[in-house]
């Protein structure tokens, strides 16, 4: 029987441990090209009817994982058809130094069912299922931290929030400190950060700042599974960047998004994979018998989140399974 999650995991886990492989080389554009070609070939292997509606750019950028490619086995007997969001490698500088909590990403939805966002930043707010209707994102810092704090029955000195560190969040950075929050600073990876936020006892409470408006929605899309929240606005750098969001079917660029506006979609997989380890996910291991990986799978109907381990084994005679 088909199962479309199933078969997103296993473009991730690929995708991975091709990535994995150029781990700590200090080449992020060969840790990239390697998740990106290793996501892309498996892709054309399940049986689906797919369109790239989130990607690595614009086709004259992108040879391959572009907006509007198609992909997927559509030769095959009844493809699904459906719309997929991918970041075959979040967290390229953390994998191709070595550091903490690269994942590969793939979010699929029935047509429609993911906003087409532009190659922008987002400023977002992210909090998980306790918080969930108790922030805004146009309220200041503290407002939003003492809220968070009293729906999860707490003080505000008991709470985490992640913030990239980027020079564009320096007044963000101080506010939060000067209402009583720690900070937890993070190269690359709010994507891997906004899924912690939703999930009990990762440490994290919420993510605050802009960041890559397409990982906002790949964000929203997992946070549909997981009963969390995402409110986000586009950022505006000019006129021109204006007007293409226009021309992609964005009428109000000061619009802020909800969750479900982000990832309308009904019938949502989510799947990522640890590259390197995290708060989340351990990255992959490279044994004698074979290749270890973890892995979360999500969908929305149903309801369901899996946190997979999985052994690639080795083909060889005296391969071991081990238990971990």
């Amino acid at each position: 029987m088909f199962d479309l999650s199933l078969e997103m995991l296993r473009v991730v886990e690929d995708a991975a441990i091709a990535s994995a492989r150029t781990m700590g080389m200090g080449d992020p554009k060969a840790s990239d090209h390697a998740a990106v070609e290793s996501m892309r070939r498996c892709l054309d292997t399940v049986a689906l009817d797919g369109t790239i509606v989130i990607g690595e750019g614009e086709r004259d950028e992108a040879p391959m994982l572009y907006i509007g490619e198609k992909v997927g086995a559509r030769n095959q007997s009844a493809p699904i058809t459906v719309d997929i969001a991918v970041d075959p490698l979040e967290g390229t500088n953390l994998c191709a130094t070595g550091g903490a909590g690269a994942i590969t990403v793939l979010a699929a939805s029935e047509a429609g069912g993911l906003l087409h966002a532009p190659d922008c930043y987002m400023e977002k707010m992210v909090v998980g299922p306790a918080a969930k209707g108790a922030v805004d994102l146009e309220a200041p810092v503290k407002q939003n931290l003492k809220a968070i704090a009293r729906r999860l029955q707490r003080g505000i000195d008991d709470l985490v929030v992640v913030v990239l560190d980027r020079e564009r969040h320096h007044k963000l950075i101080t506010d939060i400190r000067e209402a009583g929050a720690r900070i937890r600073l993070i190269s690359d990876g709010d994507l891997s950060a906004g899924i912690a936020a939703a999930v009990a006892g990762t440490g994290v409470h919420a993510v605050m700042g802009s960041g890559g408006a397409p990982e906002g929605v790949l964000t929203a899309a997992a946070l549909r599974c997981l009963n969390g929240e995402i409110l986000g606005r586009l950022v505006v750098k000019d006129d021109a960047q204006k007007e293409r969001m226009q021309q992609m079917g964005i009428r109000d660029v000061h619009r802020i998004y909800t969750t479900r506006e982000l990832a309308p979609g009904h019938n949502l997989v989510f799947a990522a994979c640890g590259v390197t380890d995290g708060n989340l996910l351990q990255g992959v291991r490279f044994t004698g018998d074979g290749t270890h990986t973890q892995s979360i799978v999500m969908t929305s109907t149903p309801a369901r989140v899996l946190f997979i381990d999985t052994t690639h084994l080795e083909n060889k005679p005296d391969v071991k399974v081990r238990f971990r």
